[in-house]
């Protein structure tokens, strides 16, 4: 590696970004093709919001010459971490490795520990309650109740929720009606292909989609079988940890990594499948995570290597049974991380045109991001919205009447965009699942 002399600063969290990261930052020539991929460098408009400019922050807290928490920290948490600049870049700049690596050293450091900045939002989430299926898991059921009961509606004509933080009320309105516990497709279930088996999968599950999104998980097994699958739902598999990833909390995710690929690797499936590019793109990352681990690497490496989204496995197998046509017209909103990570752009747009009768038109800045980001939305409410408020222009120039997805947080954050265009009773933000599923007389 071509460094620098040592930086002054001894705290591991420098030392750490140095090591880990510094090479990368060298490798970028400054050339400003990432500007206009960067939906924050477009919306802020100044150089620290764009990946060219966060790339030199972090070279120069790994040089020792900034302060993480008052030069570093801003700039790097206001990223959405779309990766759109890398598919943007010439020189093939690893921004995501960065940018994780970058994280990690702001919450590791000493000033960081000081201040207790990871927020109560996230100290929640990411420790308490992602790792945890089960406890994901009674929140969901408790948010069923939410909604069968009418209490939703309460709180909502109460604007209660608004009163208290915008960024929830709205979060709360976009959530999906959550379908009854006895519905969801438990952990170590065997489902058969209906017809000739062509693939065995292990279907991962996650934690968002397991627990308010089950329904979606449901209709993904029954076209996976569909579509000639038997399908194996593995025990003692959790969060992805692709949460924990983005907010500097690399440890944990290795953790959550390592229960996965043991979990999954027992089972002799030909082809590990999920159905939200997050979650995707984390488990197809997981060899990188790893690599320099000798015990967990090799084992790493083959779990990313089978790791595919839904899309991918549907298309390959194909075609879908359709029993029905869609009426209106359909546009795409790709997922930043099925897009910028996971290399998968034709196959949820071939499937949706395959569907019979769909009128199909594309978006323009398709491939920009929605500003879901994780829980960025959640975190960075204004400067999330300002970003969705010109996707919804474009949204509306198509004249759709559907916008699908295949993230749940992209999924959720179009909802929130159709709710602040008071849109609700003429456009609706549906899964891919859940369009082909209906497109298949499933329920």
């Amino acid at each position: 590696m071509n460094l620098p002399d040592k930086p002054n600063e001894s705290n591991a969290a420098v030392q750490n970004l140095y090591s880990d990261a510094y090479d990368w930052t060298n490798q970028c020539v400054k050339c400003g093709y990432c500007l206009p991929a960067c939906p924050t460098y477009e919306s802020m408009g100044v150089e620290s919001a764009s990946p060219r400019g966060r790339i030199n922050l972090v070279k120069m807290a790994a040089e020792g010459k900034i302060d993480f928490q008052k030069d570093l920290a801003e700039p790097i948490d206001l990223c959405l971490g779309c990766r759109a600049c890398e598919t943007a870049c010439p020189v093939g700049v690893p921004y995501g490795h960065i940018l994780e690596a970058a994280k990690e050293a702001i919450e590791n450091s000493p000033s960081a520990n000081q201040k207790n900045k990871m927020t109560r939002i996230k100290k929640l989430a990411l420790v308490h309650l992602f790792p945890y299926p089960k406890r994901m898991n009674r929140i969901g059921s408790a948010v069923q109740l939410y909604q069968k009961t009418g209490l939703s509606k309460l709180i909502r004509s109460s604007k209660v929720l608004q009163k208290v933080s915008p960024a929830l009320a709205h979060l709360e309105q976009a959530l999906p009606d959550i379908e009854t516990s006895s519905k969801r497709i438990r952990p170590g279930t065997l489902m058969p292909a209906k017809g000739e088996t062509k693939l065995k999968v292990a279907f991962f599950t996650g934690c968002i989609m397991d627990s308010m999104m089950s329904r979606i998980n449901r209709l993904s097994i029954e076209l996976l079988t569909i579509a000639g699958c038997e399908v194996i739902l593995p025990e003692n598999q959790n969060c992805c940890g692709a949460l924990h990833s983005h907010q500097g909390e690399t440890k944990q995710a290795k953790a959550l990594a390592k229960r996965n690929i043991q979990a999954f690797m027992q089972t002799d499936a030909d082809v590990i499948v999920n159905n939200a590019g997050g979650c995707g793109a984390s488990l197809l990352e997981y060899g990188h995570l790893l690599a320099e681990d000798q015990e967990w690497a090799a084992a790493a490496r083959a779990f990313s290597e089978k790791s595919k989204d839904i899309s991918q496995i549907l298309h390959q197998l194909g075609p879908l049974p359709f029993t029905e046509g869609w009426q209106g017209i359909v546009s795409y909103q790709d997922s930043c991380h099925l897009r910028n990570v996971q290399k998968v752009q034709k196959e949820p747009r071939l499937l949706l045109q395959s569907i019979p009768g769909v009128s199909y038109v594309e978006m323009e800045g398709f491939d920009r991001c929605c500003a879901s980001g994780g829980i960025y939305n959640l975190l960075h409410f204004d400067e999330s919205m300002k970003i969705l408020d010109e996707k919804m222009k474009n949204l509306h120039e198509t004249k759709a009447t559907t916008i699908v997805t295949v993230n749940p947080g992209c999924q959720m954050q179009m909802s929130i965009g159709i709710q602040r265009e008071g849109a609700a009773n003429q456009m609706k933000s549906l899964h891919l699942v859940e369009i082909l599923a209906k497109a298949c007389g499933l329920d």
